[in-house]
């Protein structure tokens, strides 16, 4: 047999016992014979590399570095959960899906463990490994393909040439035994240990060296389909259960304790049985996710503006532990907020190493008698914030010192003021150090201006040397270069590479603009529905509390916060300074035409011209809505070849319906 042949005996030999391995838990070879077959194909392709394809077994232990990520925009939004935390909001959460269907008989849920790791997309054409996702923004992730490739639990070929596109989603995770013995090795080495198996899973994901990644024995769990654009029109099944058995065929690892339940009642029983197993499992999960089975009620129920209404997660109570409080000390925000936080003996909380956690407030610290000394219960809430929950009091053996409340900001001294109808301290002083350094880190941090290198140890070493006092002073490092590289630890490169990335950062879009503002009450989300409503920053710096209150997410909480941040000329002269800067946010696009204005469009089936969000797309750009189900204010539905339950309630309600054709023959001359 000749080499080239032989080699793709060889893939073909391992990928057959990688599947048996890792996808169906049960191999036919030892680990020494798989090894010894993947040296000789690693010999032949060393020798012969014109014989190494990109789907070879051999591509998964790691590439050269890469220069950095690239952006990559999803077929179909990744989209967030609402979450349930208890029985009976899963009951809201039935009777909601129960109105939606227009029934009172049982619902069927498709029910599976909810991964504690980081969620990825696959996508797949003709069947081959295409490129690989991050989540990111929901809409947007950072292409990591080449990490992806040394992840075992990720086929590079699927088992079957689907023909077509399809976006595979799932979880990347690090085992539990796997996480102990790579921090018992950084242990041995003096190096800092990882926090918790999300984070090492997330940040092995995230290495520009593919080789580090191949290191950290990744796994990963698939638990449903993104777009699948198959050639032949079809659907890959008819159910959310029918989808993982499907992708299971295909190659993929898909755990074995998902269930489909009829009834709120059995899901519920199925939930606790989950969480009274949950220590047992080889991996860290925070919950249980709950979708409608059937993929036609799902289109039925369609989607909110966050998420589907046809699924939810079911949180977990936070896990507790016992350790002892050391000290209170005074923290001080970026809004001017100060409040008490614990100093603890070192404790795990669910998996991750907690030192120090949150007391919430003043009023909430004396209310649970709190003490340093003290022996206290702390709990990860929502498996998240590390939060004091109260002291043990039978282990207060003497009479120890109550926290006293403070008078004066800890970091500045001025006197705190207690806003009315609030509990919260407050520092007035917006030139507090603290804050000033709170609000540098929320500016840069990658949710917002994302500038890559500019972490709280470099902002507080420059707001020392007096480099940096505020949010433009970000963008005028760039004058004190020289000054910069003479610093110890800090080279003409890195320092290079940060001014580079400063640079950068000055055309993000309006949303992560007005979210690095850091106004009060606005969070990534509520920044986007203002990029979206006023379109340019102008317009934005302009917005009276009735503008705002006119934005469907927005409360008048928000409103008045907006307002009121908009009227302080502080808050003006901030936009300008940045603008001065050389800030340009880019703005998103407003509608081209008024053509669609006031009307609703829903589609439905698979589109054969263009991707539905480009269609979507496309009515925006119209002056329309698309909205994700039909109701009474639906004006059309345009329908595509394996159209659901979304065109037979368009018929129903006698909603026009309209072939992909006739929806093109209502725009425009060149609007494609």
């Amino acid at each position: 047999m000749d080499r080239s042949a032989r080699a793709a005996e060889l893939r073909q030999i391992l990928e057959h016992h990688a599947y048996r391995y890792y996808v169906l838990d049960a191999p036919e070879i030892s680990d020494s014979e798989w090894d010894r077959l993947f040296r000789e194909l690693q010999d032949i392709e060393a020798a012969h590399p014109d014989l190494r394809t990109s789907d070879s077994p051999t591509q998964r232990i790691g590439a050269p570095p890469i220069a950095g990520f690239e952006p990559h925009r999803h077929l179909t939004p990744m989209l967030s959960l609402d979450n349930a935390f208890g029985h009976d909001e899963l009951r809201e959460f039935d009777k909601r899906v129960k109105r939606g269907l227009e029934t009172e008989d049982e619902v069927e849920y498709f029910a599976e463990l909810k991964f504690d790791g980081a969620s990825i997309s696959l996508t797949f054409v003709d069947g081959a490994l295409d490129i690989a996702t991050t989540r990111g923004d929901g809409a947007t992730g950072e292409n990591v393909t080449h990490n992806a490739k040394t992840i075992r639990g990720i086929p590079l070929r699927l088992q079957e040439p689907l023909p077509g596109r399809i976006e595979v989603r799932g979880e990347v995770v690090m085992l539990k035994d796997v996480f102990a013995e790579l921090n018992r090795a950084k242990a041995e080495k003096g190096d800092q240990l990882f926090a918790n198996p999300r984070n090492a899973a997330a940040g092995g994901l995230r290495q520009l060296d593919s080789r580090l990644t191949a290191l950290r024995k990744l796994n990963f769990y698939t638990y449903g389909t993104g777009a699948v654009e198959l050639s032949t029109g079809r659907r890959l099944a008819g159910a959310q259960s029918a989808i993982l058995a499907r992708l299971r065929e295909l190659g993929f690892a898909a755990r074995t304790e998902p269930k489909v339940v009829k009834g709120i009642e059995a899901l519920i029983e199925f939930i606790d049985g989950v969480q009274a197993s949950r220590a047992a499992l080889p991996f860290a999960i925070d919950g249980v996710v709950i979708k409608v089975n059937s993929l036609d009620e799902q289109e039925q129920l369609g989607f909110t503006s966050r998420g589907p209404r046809w699924a939810t997660a079911y949180k977990f109570a936070a896990e507790q532990a016992f350790t002892k409080l050391n000290s209170v000390f005074a923290q001080v925000g970026r809004t001017g907020a100060v409040t008490p936080v614990a100093d603890l003996e070192a404790v795990v909380v669910g998996g991750v190493t907690v030192t120090r956690a949150t007391l919430h407030n003043y009023q909430e610290l004396r209310r649970k008698d709190v003490r340093p000394g003290d022996i206290v219960i702390v709990q990860r809430a929502g498996d998240v914030i590390p939060e004091v929950v109260g002291p043990v009091l039978e282990k207060r053996t003497e009479d120890l010192p109550v926290p006293t409340t403070p008078a004066a900001c800890p970091e500045c001294q001025t006197p705190l003021v207690e806003k009315p109808g609030e509990v919260i301290l407050r520092c007035p002083n917006k030139q507090c150090p603290a804050q000033i350094s709170a609000k540098i880190r929320h500016f840069v941090h990658r949710g917002a201006m994302d500038i890559e290198g500019l972490g709280e140890k470099l902002i507080d070493r420059f707001l020392e040397l007096g480099l940096l006092s505020d949010l433009p002073s970000v963008y005028r490092l760039r004058d004190h270069r020289e000054q910069l590289v003479g610093l110890e630890k800090l080279g003409d490169q890195s320092i290079d590479n940060l001014l580079a990335a400063i640079e950068a950062s000055k055309t993000q879009p309006l949303d992560r603009f007005l979210f690095g503002l850091g106004i009060r009450f606005v969070g990534d989300r509520g920044a986007k529905d203002l990029a979206k409503e006023f379109l340019t920053l102008e317009r934005f710096r302009k917005a009276t509390q009735e503008d705002l209150m006119a934005i469907a997410d927005v409360g008048p909480r928000t409103a008045t916060e907006v307002e009121e941040w908009l009227q302080d000329p502080a808050s003006q002269a901030l936009i300008d300074d940045l603008l001065e800067c050389g800030v340009a946010p880019v703005e998103p696009e407003g509608p081209k035409s008024d053509l669609f204005q006031g009307q609703t469009f829903v589609f439905t089936g698979k589109l054969e011209k263009f991707a539905r969000d480009a269609a979507e797309d496309l009515v925006g750009q119209m002056g329309g809505k698309a909205a994700g189900s039909v109701s009474k204010q639906t004006n059309y539905v345009v329908a595509g070849p394996g159209a659901g339950s979304k065109l037979a309630k368009a018929e129903q309600l006698g909603v026009p319906v309209l072939t992909e054709d006739e929806f093109l023959e209502m725009l425009p001359e060149g609007s494609l």
